[in-house]
């Protein structure tokens, strides 16, 4: 006789209810830690419904009320990246209190030093230095990866006089590799192959893309055109 047979009607419900009870809270566990870091910190979806939604966790420099904004996805080891990196710097001087810059990571595959160069600049962003631990990347960074290993990464926190310990401890940890994995996927929905890869947005909603390391020049074209209208 099967011992199925001996347990009463009422109790097999309810061990139903609580098996169909414990998947879905799986389930949401699951979603959970899937948008969160290795130590469990959460990381919104830097694209919904395939809009560019600019989040708390987005490394943002300028006014929230910007005329315009840059949402530039960029490698650190890319040559390009790192030329362009130098026209944003000079866009956000000529034009500052107009417009707003974005920085997402997206690191090529071919880019082995990449990711952990991403996860080095946004732990000096949690101790409120990311656009000048960035900016010491794209001055020390070559092509081959040189400038870029985890022995540099250390070195550059040193300079910025950042807390060694909480610096390091965030690196080996993995903390932000959920967020630059994050940034990597929202930029491929939005069909990013290459970097750099910048979304000027005006304050209509309406974007353009530009392509790789556009010269200072053409950009100041396309944001004087925003102005003017």
């Amino acid at each position: 006789m099967s011992k199925d047979k001996n347990i009463p009607k009422s109790k097999k419900k309810y061990i139903k209810i609580s098996i169909v009870a414990l998947f879905v809270v799986a389930v949401m566990a699951s979603f959970i830690y899937a948008n969160k870091g290795e130590k469990g910190v959460s990381f919104p979806s830097p694209v919904q419904d395939g809009k560019i939604v600019i989040t708390e966790n987005d490394r943002v420099q300028g006014p929230t009320d910007a005329k315009i904004t840059f949402v530039e996805y960029s490698d650190f080891q890319c040559p390009y990246c790192i030329k362009f990196h130098a026209t944003m710097e000079k866009v956000m001087k000529e034009y500052d209190g107009k417009v707003r810059w974005v920085y997402r990571h997206s690191p090529l595959p071919f880019h082995k030093a990449a990711p952990k160069a991403a996860e080095a600049a946004e732990c000096a962003g949690d101790q409120g230095k990311f656009w000048e631990y960035a900016t010491v990347l794209t001055k020390n960074s070559q092509p081959d990866g040189k400038g870029l290993a985890v022995s540099d990464l250390k070195k550059y926190s040193k300079e910025l006089a950042l807390n060694e310990q909480q610096f390091e401890s965030c690196l080996s940890d993995g903390k932000f590799k959920t967020k630059i994995n994050l940034d990597l996927a929202s930029g491929k929905k939005l069909g990013v192959q290459g970097t750099p890869a910048t979304f000027m947005i005006d304050d209509k909603g309406n974007s353009q893309l530009i392509s790789g390391a556009q010269p200072f020049e053409q950009v100041k074209i396309k944001i004087e055109e925003v102005l003017n209208k």
